[in-house]
């Protein structure tokens, strides 16, 4: 019956039935793998611009094990405000306080979510609680919703993971590595140190450093000159190539008034010489920076206030109101406080020969008995008790006796030790001679 209907069909009917009976039997009969060879070289015949249907199907033995603690999740922000604690967050989120709870307790670690500040940023992926959820037992415990992971960067490097298990959460740090480049700087005195360093794109940080390694030789507020200049060399950090600050400087050189001073950083932090001799002083230069003298050292100085022959026995340095001012070295607080002469001021002792006296700050930062490293911030310039202006007034006293801060012989530091300068001076040598090569690059370029 079916051939007698074919039979009456017209003929372009039968044609096409007996094409898509062929077809069938083809795709009944043709091998697997040239079934795939035949998809691969239609779609090389495609023609381009022309939309084709496809179809995908996706077999059990085709589906891919992945292994879903490693699995990419889908993390929310949250900006930390002030006020904010880890429960009140988690409230605001729909979780409960067990959660909260599990959470602070999955390790040590996980207490840095206590110590979080504003503006700190959390990454939380969390989800709504199905019916049949056995591993949060929460239901009727305020929380509706369920944490599957949170994520907190508390530094540039380290980033606190905690993730969902079956018995709570668990726990871990994952730390970035951090690529170290050199960068350089190197810049003229035409005007003032600050806008050199600015010119030759150091950060304000880096030129404060750079001052401070060479404080203890060089008086930044009152020797510096027109034409000296400097070259530094120090670190870039990066993360994932993306830049993320500054490191150390790790070399830098000075020339003032015609004397060069070389300082080279050493593994245990500090800066010497290219021969090993410690850049650092038992004392600062001067306790602060950048600014200009307003009153030297001068034993028959016309008292400004009172209209009499006066010794000024220190050095009045003048700067912003609010600057800090450093500790001239290390030292113990004997004295803290304000009276109408001297305003708020602080003294300090340096073992059995050496004081320094800070006087008019605006406000101290240290206390009686407090025992405090050079360079370490005691108070803020200001212009508290009998002056005419805000300054910082500094003394320096040996055997009780005052002397010039700008000129008196500063006892020097240790030397670096017998057993690391041999190490240190191949170290010296491959960095003078960088150093060096980086100049000659600049001042061909000028």
């Amino acid at each position: 019956m079916i051939h007698n209907t074919i039979k009456h069909l017209p003929k372009p009917h039968r044609f096409a039935l007996l094409f898509l009976g062929l077809v069938v039997l083809s795709l009944v009969f043709w091998p697997a793998d040239r079934s795939e060879a035949s998809r691969a070289l239609n779609i090389m015949e495609l023609e381009v611009g022309v939309k084709y249907p496809v179809e995908i199907r996706i077999t059990p033995s085709e589906s891919l094990d992945i292994d879903t603690q490693h699995a990419d999740i889908e993390l929310s922000s949250y900006t930390v405000k002030r006020g904010d604690t880890l429960a009140k967050i988690f409230s605001n989120f729909g979780l409960s306080p067990q959660t909260t709870f599990k959470v602070s307790q999955a390790s040590e670690d996980a207490k840095r979510l206590t110590r979080m500040k504003p503006n700190d940023l959390l990454y939380l992926s969390i989800e709504e609680k199905s019916n049949d959820d056995k591993g949060d037992k929460l239901s009727n415990s305020g929380g509706s919703k369920h944490l599957n992971a949170l994520h907190y960067p508390f530094s540039n490097t380290e980033t606190l993971i905690i993730t969902a298990s079956d018995d709570g959460y668990n726990s871990e740090v994952e730390t970035k590595n951090i690529d170290r480049v050199l960068g350089f700087g190197q810049g003229v005195i035409t005007s003032n140190f600050w806008n050199a360093g600015t010119a030759a794109g150091l950060s304000d940080n880096k030129i404060m450093e750079l001052a401070g390694i060479f404080g203890w030789d060089i008086d930044f507020a009152q020797e510096i000159r027109e034409g000296d200049d400097f070259n530094v060399v120090y670190e870039e950090l990066y993360i994932d190539g993306e830049f993320v600050g500054y490191g150390d400087i790790v070399a830098a050189e000075f020339t003032n008034q015609g004397d060069t001073y070389t300082a080279i950083r050493y593994t245990d932090g500090r800066y010497y010489t290219p021969e090993g001799r410690s850049m650092r002083k038992s004392f600062l230069r001067a306790p602060i920076n950048f600014k200009y003298v307003s009153s030297n050292f001068n034993p028959r100085r016309l008292h400004p206030v009172q209209k009499r022959i006066k010794p000024h026995r220190g050095v009045d340095y003048v700067a912003k109101i609010g600057t800090p001012v450093m500790a001239a070295g290390d030292g113990k607080v004997i004295k803290s406080g304000y009276d109408r002469f001297n305003g708020h001021h602080v003294f300090l002792q340096h073992g059995e020969k050496y004081q320094t006296k800070y006087l008019h700050f605006t406000k101290r930062a240290v206390k009686v008995g407090q025992t405090v490293k050079q360079g370490q911030v005691i108070g803020y310039l200001g212009g508290t008790g009998m002056v005419t202006g805000a300054h910082l007034h500094y003394e320096f006293l040996v055997d009780g006796v005052h002397r010039n801060p700008r000129t008196v012989a500063l006892p020097k530091a240790e030397p670096i030790e017998a057993k690391e300068k041999i190490k240190f001076l191949e170290i010296a040598k491959r960095k003078v001679t960088l150093m060096g090569k980086h100049k000659q690059i600049m001042l061909a370029k000028n």
